[in-house]
């Protein structure tokens, strides 16, 4: 019996835990300020949804899922992605009625996909994601790139790179698709069995293709750019132009597809470049994904959106030494000696509790010596000291182990006194 965790998956300790902690309530504030809700879906769907959400035709489908059959022979499956099942969500809830539109959400989730682990890509990840549904102007495509960039900026991330490209409308696509399979044709038999598959199925993910990205085929296949008719044109431009006027700078790449089939118009990823990285720089990807809401039973809806690794998020804070203001201390430990005053000590912990404080105290039966040690372990701003003497005069020594005065309050007056004490050095953050 195996007593590790699982391959590909990883213990999230205390010590890191605040770190996830901060950075996800920054996350929360920064959607909020773009008016976006909150949405949770289940941890597994109906393989079906990501069939046809993602794509048949896609590695996530074909190689990556987790799934498996219920006691009721029902194929259900972990959530590989958040986009289809946010889709099914607005779909089975008839969110495309609400008053309010375009209907815009956010979601932390965990993500479950089969592949070989490495730093940065697990077989458990953790992701934050938005979508917008209901509305194909360019200006929303911008926003969405605008929240994913203000996201890793306000963190303190510098080396940012945003690579963006068009898909085009179904016409565009279409025809690039023909000029694909045509180009790539002779070269068949020189292409990995993946590819030969992707070929007729969509052509489009072979220049996907980790396997064959060195081929010479691949830097003369046809752009999709080429293939723009002039209304994708049209949309492309008034994007890379919301971008611009917001400040946004930004690379084109014709060969950014992304590896999912219901992307059209606007893809994007944004990368870090900062030394020391690793070997995959992708931060976040997403893109428009016209037509996924209609291929999920839904009406015809349009809808854009990202997903944002958090694992990699964190460990691009680390390959820019970006120190995260984290409050490590604890407010106040409480130290009671003798039987009266440790049987009071649990009235004045819940009560400072109850207002607000942040209290430990021993539970082991420590020694006042053996308590002060636990009080500097835990990093402790102050330090409350109640004896039978104190006990006896309602009063309570309060020490500051930042600077070492110590006072004597009143016991009905504790509560106000370290709120007010603790007031100073309370972060905005």
């Amino acid at each position: 019996m195996s007593m590790k965790a699982p391959r590909g998956t990883v213990d999230i300790l205390p010590k890191d835990a605040k770190k996830w902690q901060y950075v996800e309530n920054k996350i929360k504030d920064i959607c909020t300020r773009y008016n976006f809700d909150e949405i949770r879906t289940p941890l597994f769907e109906h393989t079906e949804v990501f069939q046809r959400g993602v794509g048949d035709s896609t590695d996530i489908v074909q190689k990556e899922m987790y799934t498996f059959e219920d006691r009721g022979g029902r194929s259900l499956t972990l959530r590989p992605e958040g986009t289809a099942a946010v889709s099914r969500a607005f779909v089975e809830n008839k969110l495309y009625g609400e008053a309010s539109q375009p209907v815009k959400l956010y979601y932390f989730a965990q993500m479950f996909r089969y592949e070989r682990p490495q730093k940065g890509r697990m077989r458990q990840l953790n992701q934050f994601g938005v979508e917008v549904l209901g509305s194909d102007d360019p200006a929303i495509d911008a926003e969405v790139i605008d929240l994913a960039m203000t996201v890793y900026q306000s963190l303190g991330l510098k080396s940012l790179k945003l690579v963006i490209n068009s898909l085009g409308d179904k016409e565009s696509r279409t025809n690039h698709r023909n000029a694909l399979i045509e180009h790539f044709t002779p070269h068949i038999d020189e292409l990995c069995d993946d590819c030969k598959v992707r070929l007729n199925q969509n052509p489009l993910r072979v220049l996907d293709c980790k396997r064959d990205r060195e081929h010479p085929a691949m830097k003369t296949a046809p752009s999709i750019l080429e293939y723009l008719n002039d209304e994708s044109k049209t949309y492309f431009a008034q994007v890379k132009s919301h971008l611009t006027s917001m400040g946004i700078e930004y690379v084109v790449d014709p060969n950014l597809v992304r590896g999912l089939d219901y992307y059209n118009h606007t893809a994007f990823e944004i990368m870090s470049d900062a030394d020391g990285f690793g070997a995959i720089t992708t931060l976040a990807g997403g893109g428009r994904y016209n037509g996924l809401i209609e291929e999920l039973g839904g009406p015809n809806t349009p809808g854009i959106g990202f997903g944002m690794g958090l694992e990699r998020l964190l460990m691009a804070l680390d390959a820019e030494h970006v120190t995260l203001p984290v409050d490590e201390k604890l407010d106040c430990y409480f130290i009671a000696v003798g039987d009266e005053a440790v049987n009071e000590s649990v009235r004045l912990v819940h009560a400072l509790r109850a207002n607000g404080i942040q209290v430990e105290k021993d539970y082991l039966g420590r020694k006042i010596k053996g308590q002060f040690k636990a009080a500097d372990r835990l990093q402790a701003k102050y330090v409350l000291i109640l004896g039978e003497s104190e006990l006896e005069n309602n009063i309570i020594n309060v020490k500051s182990m930042e600077s070492g005065e110590q006072i004597e309050v009143p016991l009905d007056q504790l509560i106000e006194t370290m709120q007010r004490n603790l007031q100073g050095g309370k972060s905005n953050e």
